[in-house]
């Protein structure tokens, strides 16, 4: 069997934790920053883990990951 390939585009965006969730940066802060409340910005800062759904897609594109 060959081996399977992990997707380029999510190796370079999200990473498994320890305990098996898919950490992800924030969204919507690319640009924009003037319309968006100051909350927002403290609130979006750092990384997130992503939910359940999502991380299973996540996890289907990086199979030695786990």
């Amino acid at each position: 069997m060959p081996k399977m390939k992990t997707k380029s585009s999510a190796k370079k965006r999200f990473k498994i934790s320890a305990t098996g969730k898919v950490i992800a940066g924030q969204a919507g802060k690319r640009h924009g920053m003037i319309k968006r409340t100051k909350k927002f910005i403290r609130d979006a800062r750092g990384t997130t883990t992503l939910s359940e759904p999502d991380a299973k897609i996540i996890k289907g594109f990086m199979p030695y990951d786990r």
